[in-house]
């Protein structure tokens, strides 16, 4: 008789009671997510409470944008919390540990620190207490619990990575660890070069087409996006790897669709006008590639 597969995190419960997240990936064993509806309930509960405690603190302040700060760090409480509690080889959850935080506390620094350059909130949190009003505040914590959910959603990839139960750290985590090394590097250089070009008071009204700026509007969110592959490469020999398509995916759909670029290029189009259009014309939205020759 063959041995049972082995448990991706142990419930005390009955077999036949096993609390399900859903349905595992095609050829998982049957109890491949076991515990994720339980550890999920407790990280929504946990950034409920974290994005409440934001929400409050921008009341003091007056910057809502501390929310920005938050949302990284909180994914990366969330991935390093999992990793503790998960019963998987202490090699890779510490890999995922230390990739998540990294990612997390590099973007949450960046975000405070451009905050500190531009010296007040950004405007995108300055449009929308303008547009709501007296319920700018009510809609603003539900915005913050909202940005909680999207943090839950996106620790669900991780669970996936740490669904991978081989002793051993293999040629799969090695992709991982490499995609997350370009990916984090890529999105720091990007954010760098930015930072430079606008410091320089002459270029205020322009649009940057330096370093990787030349190549995509926007290789911050490219290699962002990017990082997200750092899961779907962990988890891929696990049997819970289809649900670390969620990272990507979900990324996707933010930067092309909700907050990424849709927000950035109108923004762009009301600064910078023409000059913006033509960058529009000749260099890619998203994947870096050579610039198209103006017509």
């Amino acid at each position: 008789m063959r041995d049972r597969p082995t448990e991706i995190f142990r419930c005390s419960s009955p077999p036949d009671r096993r609390t399900r997240f859903g349905p595992p990936a095609p050829g998982a064993p049957p109890d491949a997510v076991d515990a994720w509806g339980p550890l999920l309930l407790l990280g929504g509960t946990a950034m409920a409470a974290f994005m409440a405690g934001l929400w409050l603190i921008q009341r003091r302040t007056g910057d809502a944008g501390v929310v920005d700060v938050g949302w990284s760090l909180g994914i990366a409480l969330l991935a390093a919390a999992f990793a503790l509690v998960s019963t998987g080889p202490v090699e890779r959850r510490a890999l995922v540990a230390g990739l998540a935080v990294a990612w997390g506390v590099r973007l949450a620094w960046h975000i405070h620190a451009r905050a500190r350059r531009a010296g007040g909130e950004d405007p995108r949190y300055a449009a929308l207490r303008e547009r709501w009003g007296a319920a700018f505040q009510r809609n603003l914590f539900l915005f913050y619990q909202a940005q909680g959910l999207s943090q839950v959603a996106l620790a669900v990839p991780v669970l996936a990575a740490l669904a991978h139960r081989a002793p051993r750290l293999g040629a799969w985590d090695a992709a991982g660890a490499a995609l997350a090394a370009v990916a984090i590097a890529g999105e720091a250089l990007a954010d760098a070069q930015l930072a430079a070009f606008r410091a320089d008071p002459a270029h205020r009204g322009r649009t940057c087409r330096r370093g990787l700026w030349a190549w995509s509007r926007h290789p911050n969110y490219f290699f962002e996006w990017l990082f997200w592959w750092t899961w779907v490469a962990i988890a891929a020999p696990g049997p819970a790897a289809a649900w670390a398509l969620v990272g990507p995916a979900l990324m996707l759909w933010f930067l092309w669709k909700v907050t990424g670029i849709p927000t950035s290029e109108a923004r762009a189009l009301a600064t910078r006008g023409e000059d913006y259009r033509d960058y529009q014309r000749t260099v890619s939205a998203f994947v870096p590639w050579p610039p198209r020759r103006a017509a």
